[in-house]
């Protein structure tokens, strides 16, 4: 007799159900835009402009920011000073800080009015050019350089200790570790690197929105920005959001091509110090380069707060509103981000088509535009609801599926860990269902639960992204009135409301990730 089918699970039908969700959030808008916009024009000379001037900029930064990082993390690896842990924390900070802040600190330093720009004016020297191509690149290597420089130091921890200590025994000097050690790894580490923060710099919105512009320096995420702000043309929008899909799609494959170790094979898990070149030079180069990462990224931060400050009474009441208003949605946009990642997850973690479609789904995020995303669900939305009704939803849903790939890298490999510890003991037991995430799976994934829904609310808190082509004056979001005071020049003011949403950023991260680091399993 045949057997019968199985009902489709609880957990199966919600992963089910995120996969269409994030599908028709990425690749349903896009279709919805075009579909509106009837036939997609051809690529003019200026679309041409933007996608070259997208690619070099994002080339530059990858190679600056990747430049820079093999000094930074080699002088980590190192050397052991107090304060080393701190250190590699403030590498964590960027990534978290919302983009708008950093923008402020990085005019406040290197602006024409700017620390340096101030510091140089006695010596008969002109103001620094910020806004451009050349500031673009700058806020880039800022937020990625510490990207690269984690990246790049899990590489040197990955080559096992008893290879620096053989290498020592045998009376090595640093260029023969640097070329029988550090360079095969490098050799397989910074090609991932360089395409990672290639795809991040390929869909940067708030830097080009602030300091780039003009024909000169102009993205195709701010092309697209433009297209529907101010030219009211979905049919050009949509283009662009093809080719920049195609063109973070390729970055995207290029960068898993890349994903493999240097096959140093497996060590004794003992901690790294590599031991040779502690020659006066090699300390004094390595101090003199910790030193001047340190200031190029705290600089921005305390330029911030010290400009914000004083101002912090003289806020207008619509700040405190747009404050409380982003911390909802930021809240909204974490859970909904766990939801959907847990959701995938519970399909990921299956063999076969069904678990790499999910998987796959759960990237797609990364290589969409999120202006076209946000335009493409209100064009779905019209029919049934006024699209200005819905702009801070649709932004909470936006918000989340953009954190989505993050938040899935981040909780999959507990979960596997998870499934094969005590997946066949819960199915011989019959634990199923809300039972299983309640008592097996949520306690031992606490803590990278805890670190990624801090991770989701401090993205969700500083993004000016769908907002800042739907959103009113009623219905501002903190980063979108901040943006709006820095373009009346109430630069004050503006640092003032970059103070406040530093902390709020900060602080939503920390009390996540502290809930889930107090976990007691």
């Amino acid at each position: 007799m045949a057997e019968r089918a199985r009902p489709l699970s609880l957990g199966a039908a919600a992963g089910w159900l995120a996969t269409a969700g994030l599908l028709l959030l990425t690749v349903g808008t896009t279709a919805a835009v075009l579909v509106r916009a009837g036939a997609a024009p051809r690529p003019g000379p200026g679309d041409w402009a933007a996608v070259q001037f997208t690619a070099l900029q994002a080339a530059a930064s990858a190679l600056i920011s990747a430049a820079l990082a093999v000094p930074v993390s080699r002088a980590l690896v190192r050397r052991i000073f107090p304060g080393r842990g701190a250190l590699i924390t403030l590498m964590g900070a960027p990534f978290l800080l919302p983009g708008l802040v950093a923008v402020i600190g990085i005019l406040e330093v290197f602006g024409r009015a700017g620390w340096i720009s101030r510091a140089i004016a006695p010596l008969g020297l002109a103001p620094l050019q910020i806004y451009g191509p050349a500031g673009i690149i700058l806020a880039h290597v800022f937020f990625n350089l510490p990207l690269a420089v984690r990246l790049i130091l899990q590489g040197w921890h990955d080559i096992p200790a008893e290879r620096f200590r053989l290498a020592a025994s045998l009376g090595f000097g640093p260029r023969d570790v640097a070329r029988l050690l550090e360079w095969p790894m490098l050799r397989t580490t910074l090609p991932g690197t360089i395409l990672t923060i290639f795809l991040i710099c390929l869909t940067s919105f708030v830097v080009a929105l602030t300091l780039g512009g003009g024909p000169r320096a102009t993205t195709v995420e701010l092309a697209i920005y433009q297209a529907f702000r101010f030219e009211f043309d979905p049919a050009r929008a949509a283009m662009l959001g093809a080719v920049q899909f195609a063109l973070c799609l390729c970055a995207t494959l290029a960068t898993m091509r890349f994903a493999a170790g240097a096959g140093f094979g497996a060590g004794l898990d003992r901690p790294i110090r590599i031991i040779v070149a502690q020659a006066a030079g090699a300390r004094i180069h390595d101090v003199a380069i910790l030193l001047m990462v340190t200031a190029f990224l705290s600089a921005p931060l305390l330029a911030v707060v010290l400009a914000g400050l004083p101002y912090l009474f003289d806020m207008p009441a619509s700040l405190a509103l747009a404050a409380l208003r982003s911390l909802i949605m930021a809240v909204a946009s974490s859970a909904l981000a766990l939801g959907i990642a847990l959701a995938l997850a519970h399909v990921a973690l299956r063999a076969g088509p069904a678990g790499k479609l999910a998987e796959v789904t759960g990237m797609l995020s990364l290589s969409a535009s999120p202006l076209v995303m946000g335009t493409g669900l209100f064009l779905l939305l019209r029919p049934l609801i006024d699209p200005t009704a819905v702009a801070l939803p649709a932004t909470v849903a936006v918000n989340a599926a953009m954190a989505v790939p993050f938040v899935l890298r981040i909780l999959l490999p507990g979960l596997r860990e998870i499934q094969a510890g005590y997946g066949r003991l819960s199915d011989s037991l019959g634990v199923t269902g809300w039972p299983r995430l309640r008592l097996v799976t949520l306690p031992r994934l606490r803590r990278p639960l805890g670190f990624a829904a801090g991770l989701a609310a401090a993205l969700a808190m500083g993004d000016l992204g769908v907002i800042a082509l739907f959103g009113d004056p009623d219905r501002a979001t903190l980063p979108l009135e901040v943006f709006r005071l820095m373009g009346a020049y109430r630069t004050n003011v503006a640092a003032a409301g970059a103070v406040v949403l530093l902390v709020l950023s900060f602080t939503l991260f920390w009390i996540c990730d502290r809930w889930g680091r107090n976990a007691r399993t």
